[in-house]
């Protein structure tokens, strides 16, 4: 069975409706309490006796689902999907999608992916949580930089979110040991060990953990409770702890309206004899959770984990689990919290954590990833702009298709600790050692489709350059029956793509690449070469449309060829003398800001400028014709009465070239 993440990482408040069918009153009641195991066996009984529904799908899928169990998740999401896929609710698309990655099966995520949004159109799930479809591209691109050890310290049980020690050489960790106890108590949700604080020495040259003990306990009072302690924060001089803990203090267990006992952060002090004067932080409530600390460089903010109000609102209705930050005044007094919303999603964004460098690791189920959730990074600084935010998942083997979280690093050494919950590991919840090999890459992709500029349909067989600053050719393709061609660059750099098809002119782009992680749309349209369109070319054809001639403008109430008319003219000039038998008509047009039949006279006038100009460079007068329309062939909505821009109004003042005879 796929290993079970700690109850920390999803304590964040929810709600369940009321049980509607009699056979699942018990389990629904179970279910609303959160006794996820018991409502699970359950259901399960009352499919074993050949009951089944979409609620009863929906319910026993999220008895796994809340319990991180994705494997399991993904065989009763797989049955609920067989229903009438337009009467499941959106949250599920996001389970299912999680427990699709989660057995690997990218392709079906991805479909289902498309498929939601041809049902709901482009929401807030589409723009934070499908933002890019080259999602598994780019977190290969970041991948293999890590090379990743199981920690010998890990047991059958749970153990994960290391902490650096500040001041020692050691690391502190949460733990479902129960060493101390002869009693092993269990939490209903998942059926699992409450979690105590232990501490372990740290090897200097390897970061390998030995010696666990258990942390903090001094004097009268206890940092470790009967209830979870976990994820831990020190101040640079070892002095001061953060840490997360259920609702319980000074032996006073309370719950939430909806009955549910939430998590909050303590401050600790270090005493004499060990760790005291705890004291809990005013940003908590008993009404919501807060968990996850962490300070940055300065220790001037802590940054936590709550699904408080403000936090993005998920799929199901409900707020979800957001990245937040608070002040920490030389008072001790906190400011009000303030919502990192760049990086937060409809998803769970938790674990934060910021390294020397002042990068912000996280993890998150909202951004692409690989399934569950996934470690992902972002410069601190750049978080307050939603604009210049990028957020990077760190990629594999620190990733995988299962949880993955509470990452820490020391940029020094490029060493560090991450847990996973993945199913070849020691136990629930297992602690990773890693050593970063080499820095994240800042890689981009272009890509784009190419397509006949005049019909739109698709033009496989096509060669495409990619092209960099000097002109140079660096990767070639051709493009199959998609049409479609894909390019892997370095950021910050200025590239150029060509589209080369015989008989055809070539297309190109332009583009110079963020310096960001990004994904960089650059559709190529190519159209018959010059020689080929004026070998097709037919009466009634438009020299406009053949020849690429730019529009040619009048002035206002004015007749005369303005310079830029007049290059143009050299294309139809050139065309005629090349044609000596093709003949045309010059048919010109009007804005609507003059009375109707003064503006018929001033057209007229145009045209017959205009064919006079070609008679003067010697085209023959009976291979020209002229007429003016007046405004009675606008191109736009700028009638009579009509208020417009002068841009708008001189779109209608135009000449068209009207082949009459081949």
């Amino acid at each position: 069975m796929l290993k079970k993440l700690s109850i920390l990482i999803i304590l964040f408040a929810f709600s369940f409706g009321h049980a509607q069918k009699g056979k699942l009153d018990k389990g629904n009641e179970k279910f609303k309490s959160l006794a996820f195991i018991e409502a699970q066996k359950m259901y399960l009984e009352i499919v074993n006796n050949g009951y089944e529904s979409v609620e009863l799908f929906q319910k026993l899928g999220d008895t796994y689902y809340f319990n991180n169990d994705y494997k399991n998740a993904h065989k009763w999401y797989s049955k609920l999907f067989e229903y009438n896929q337009d009467t499941i609710s959106k949250e599920y698309y996001f389970r299912y999608i999680q427990s699709l990655k989660a057995v690997g099966d990218y392709t079906k995520a991805n479909d289902l992916l498309a498929k939601y949004r041809r049902i709901n159109g482009d929401d807030n799930y589409i723009k934070e949580y499908a933002n890019d479809v080259n999602y598994l591209e780019l977190i290969e691109l970041q991948s293999y930089r890590f090379s990743i050890v199981n920690e010998p310290i890990n047991t059958k049980r749970q153990d994960f979110g290391t902490a650096y020690y500040r001041g020692t050489n050691k690391v502190v960790f949460a733990s479902a040991k129960d060493s101390s106890s002869l009693v092993s108590r269990r939490h209903k949700w998942n059926d699992r060990q409450f979690l105590d604080l232990y501490e372990a020495d740290m090897d200097s040259l390897t970061g390998e953990l030995s010696n666990v003990t258990k942390f903090g306990n001094g004097g009268n009072e206890k940092l470790n409770t009967k209830f979870h302690e976990s994820n831990a924060v020190f101040t640079k001089d070892g002095q001061t702890v953060y840490y997360s803990s259920n609702n319980y203090f000074n032996k006073n267990f309370k719950k939430s309206s909806d009955d549910v006992n939430k998590l909050k952060i303590f401050r600790a002090q270090k005493t004499s004899d060990g760790w005291g004067d705890i004291i809990e932080l005013k940003i908590n409530s008993d009404e919501f959770s807060t968990a996850h600390p962490a300070l940055n460089i300065d220790e001037s903010r802590l940054y936590f984990a709550s699904d408080r109000p403000g936090s993005k609102v998920g799929l199901q209705g409900r707020v979800l689990s957001d990245i937040w930050y608070v002040d920490l005044n030389e008072d001790d007094e906190l400011s009000e919290p303030v919502n990192v919303a760049s990086i937060n999603t409809a998803g769970n964004e938790l674990f934060p954590f910021i390294s020397d460098n002042g990068d912000l690791y996280f993890s998150s189920t909202g951004h692409m990833g690989l399934g569950g959730l996934d470690i992902f990074v972002t410069p601190l600084n750049k978080t307050y702009n939603k604009e210049k935010v990028t957020v990077t998942n760190i990629g594999k083997p620190v990733n995988g298709q299962h949880d993955d979280f509470s990452f820490i690093i020391n940029d020094s050494t490029q060493m560090g600790y991450f847990s996973s919950n993945r199913p070849e590991g020691k136990g629930l919840d297992d602690i990773y050692r890693f050593v970063q090999n080499n820095p994240l890459v800042c890689k981009d992709i272009i890509q784009g489709v190419v397509t006949n500029e005049k019909t739109g349909l698709l033009m496989p067989d096509t060669q495409v350059n990619l092209l960099d600053a000097d002109n140079k050719v660096i990767e070639s393709v051709v493009v199959g029956k998609d049409a479609a061609y894909k390019f892997s660059v370095n950021c910050s750099s200025d590239y150029s793509i060509r589209a080369l098809k015989e008989g055809y002119s070539p297309a190109e782009a332009n583009t110079t690449t963020p310096n960001t992680v990004a994904t960089i749309d650059l559709p190529l349209q190519i159209s018959k070469s010059i020689d080929d369109r004026l070998k097709d070319v037919k009466e009634g054809d438009d020299l406009n449309d053949i020849l690429d001639i730019n529009m040619i403008y009048f002035d206002f109430d004015k007749h005369n060829i303005r310079p830029d008319a007049e290059l143009e003219l050299q294309k139809v000039l050139r065309y005629m003398k090349a044609y000596p038998t093709v003949s045309i008509n010059i048919r010109s047009h009007t804005d609507s800001r003059a009375p109707d039949g003064y503006n018929i006279k001033l057209s007229d006038r145009r045209a017959k400028s205009t064919r006079a100009y070609l008679i003067m460079k010697g085209i023959s007068a009976d291979r020209l014709t002229a007429r003016g329309y007046g405004e009675f062939q606008l191109v736009n909505e700028c009638a009579n009465g009509v208020e417009c821009t002068e841009e708008q109004h001189q779109l209608n003042r135009r000449s068209e070239f009207i082949v009459t005879k081949r």
